[in-house]
């Protein structure tokens, strides 16, 4: 039986949505900045587009600018946002995606100030540090949920504590875009940024909301796409697709939810059975589809490696972090230690799992566990 597990990663592409892109291929190729019939088939399909991803997050259809992704995103703004809004400081976490800490650490070295706000055990951001932490001219970066170890932040009290201090708020929506409700304008959010892959359209396709009113330098030049901030010729096959996942998403996401809780709450009592074995990330605060665990005296890419053996695909952590050797920069900074965080296992679901591949795989786990634990070497 071959189990896909690793849907924080990527998903597979819906075949609704894949139906929905197809005539965007080979019927309707227009260039949507061309002005005859077919540069305004493709220039209606973009806008239409906008319309329904900017539906999901109660956003306007303006906000929304279609980037390649998540991590286009993120850099947009922490790249883009500072100048033109006179921010001097970035405030984030030491649990974002390498997405936002990078390009934070790349400005810290052109002069700007960069504070990490500590987390607790569970991941949660310390709201009363944030708080004191936050000056004049301050950029809020916060990821909404973790992509490793799926705790949800607090967005809405965070959103309000940045605007009653005066600062900008932008949240890394990739893992939670599509799967949990998001209102931009309830959770005084400024800038969001979300991917296509996560949830079932293509890749190479996201977004980044930017409120009405703020501005952003384009960190790229070129024809002045997208309001001038991320130029080059619309993707409107990927775009339309990606509407499709998130139409589809905004109606059946409730239902969704509720089978996948579900799974995931029994997949993790089952694997939390094992001798020596945890739940990492907030026990119930945390997405649909998530469950990362730690297992002691065995590494994490030995697990996974394993388990491909069986069938069963996951990751150790974040999909763009797998191939260093470092310990994951999550689950330190939630206190694990190294060797402890060397030993995890993250276990995605999707939407096309079934109760039979968990009941597979809470089986598998197990013995594949305790194979590895045999030879271990660090066994105490």
């Amino acid at each position: 039986m071959k189990v896909y597990l690793d849907n924080a990663a990527t998903t597979k592409v819906d075949n609704r949505v894949l139906k929905a892109m197809l005539p965007y291929f080979i019927e309707k190729y227009g260039n949507a900045s061309s002005l005859h019939s077919f540069g305004r088939e493709a220039k209606d399909a973009l806008e239409q587009s906008r319309k329904k991803v900017a539906k999901l997050i109660n956003a306007k259809p303006e906000e929304i600018v279609f980037t390649s992704g998540g991590t286009e995103s993120n850099n947009i703004v922490i790249k883009g946002a500072l100048k033109p809004n006179k921010i001097k400081n970035i405030i984030t976490s030491p649990i974002e995606h390498h997405a936002v800490l990078y390009p934070a650490q790349y400005m810290e070295k052109q002069g700007y100030n960069l504070t990490l706000i500590p987390v607790d055990k569970y991941g949660l951001i310390d709201l009363d540090k944030l708080e004191k932490s936050i000056k004049p001219g301050s950029l809020v970066s916060i990821i909404f949920a973790n992509n490793e170890i799926g705790t949800i932040q607090n967005i809405k009290e965070i959103g309000k504590i940045c605007h009653k201090k005066g600062a900008l708020f932008h949240t890394d929506a990739v893992q939670a875009y599509g799967k949990i409700p998001i209102d931009v304008k309830k959770m005084n959010i400024d800038f969001l940024s979300a991917s296509s892959h996560k949830i079932y359209g293509p890749k190479g396709v996201g977004l980044l909301y930017i409120r009405n009113g703020l501005k952003i330098e384009s960190i790229s030049h070129g024809g002045g796409h997208e309001k001038g901030i991320r130029s080059g010729t619309e993707n409107i096959p990927g775009i339309v697709g990606f509407a499709e996942a998130s139409d589809i998403c905004r109606r059946e996401m409730k239902k969704e939810s509720k089978q996948m809780i579900k799974l995931r709450d029994y997949l993790i009592k089952n694997i939390t059975q094992i001798e020596d074995s945890w739940l990492n990330g907030h026990p119930t605060q945390r997405l649909p589809n998530n469950a990362n665990f730690s297992f002691k005296y065995i590494e994490g890419e030995a697990l996974v490696m394993h388990l491909d053996f069986e069938g069963i695909a996951a990751s150790t952590g974040s999909a763009c972090s797998t191939k260093s050797l470092e310990p994951s920069h999550v689950l330190t900074a939630i206190g694990l230690k190294p060797e402890e965080a060397h030993g995890s296992l993250r276990l995605t679901l999707g939407r096309f799992n079934t109760k039979k591949e968990i009941d597979h795989t809470c089986k598998v786990v197990p013995k594949v566990v305790e194979r590895l634990r045999k030879i271990s070497p660090i066994k105490g």
